[in-house]
Order: C-alpha cells, then sequence, then structure tokens
C-alpha cells in the first residue's frame, strides 16, 4: 500500500520474442521501482503465452513490453488480444526500438502507449501512473 491509503500500481515489464537486450527494461523497471510501483519482470524470450498467463496470474494494472526487433507489430496486438481473451483488460504499453510510422498501427490494434528508444523515464512513470489510474 502506499499513502493515502491508495493501491500500489503493479506492472508486469518483459521482452518478447526472440529479443535479448535487456538494458532498456531494466532502466525502466528501477525508474518504476524507485516510483513505488510494484513491478513483476517476466526477463528476454518471452512467448505470448508466457506472457499473456504471468499477467493474469499476476493481476497486474499495466503490462509493459520492451522490443529492439520488428516483431512487436505481430506480437504486441496477440498479447493485447491474449489478455482480452482471458478477461484482463489493463493497459499494454510498449517500448524499445519502435519507427515512428508503427505508432498508429500499434495503437489501433490496443498498444496504449509507444515509448521509443530515448523516452524519458519521467515521462514513461508518469504515463504508466495515469493508464493504471493512479
Amino acid at each position: 500500500m502506499t499513502s493515502n491509503n491508495q493501491t500500489r500500481i503493479k506492472v508486469l515489464l518483459s521482452k518478447i520474442g526472440l529479443d535479448g537486450h535487456d538494458w532498456g527494461v531494466l532502466v525502466v523497471l528501477k525508474a518504476l521501482r524507485d516510483a513505488g510501483m510494484e513491478v513483476v519482470y517476466l526477463g528476454r524470450h518471452r512467448t505470448v503465452e508466457q506472457i499473456v498467463a504471468s499477467a493474469v496470474q499476476e493481476d497486474v494494472d499495466v503490462v509493459g513490453l520492451s522490443s529492439l526487433t520488428d516483431s512487436h507489430r505481430t506480437v504486441a496486438p496477440r498479447i493485447v488480444r491474449g489478455l482480452r481473451d482471458n478477461g484482463l483488460d489493463v493497459p499494454v504499453v510498449l517500448g524499445g526500438f519502435i519507427q515512428p510510422e508503427d505508432f498508429e498501427f500499434l495503437k489501433e490494434r490496443g498498444i496504449a502507449e509507444v515509448f521509443p528508444t530515448g523516452s524519458r523515464m519521467d515521462t514513461i512513470v508518469a504515463r504508466v501512473r495515469e493508464l493504471a489510474g493512479g
């Protein structure tokens, strides 16, 4: 619990697909924890099914995905669908090497926010907090 009897925001972070570069997501993890959020980190090389099952099991408020490969156009929307199909209607954010021309495509498929490389940590923390309703 945080001050004012508010429930602590719980975020699941994961790398998607074959992407093994995790430095950026670890920086985001630290920023979210430093902001008082609970963070569940699944690590690298996670499948859609693993991410969806973990998000449902952990009952998270936000799912954060990290991608430095082009798989985000196919994998991220599948995760959004999988969450909805399993009764978890939470915001999904995506960060990493995301081309600007992909932003609209991803948002049309349920991604709540896209954070390209170089995004400021305070911007990410504030947006995750806003999406979680906190």
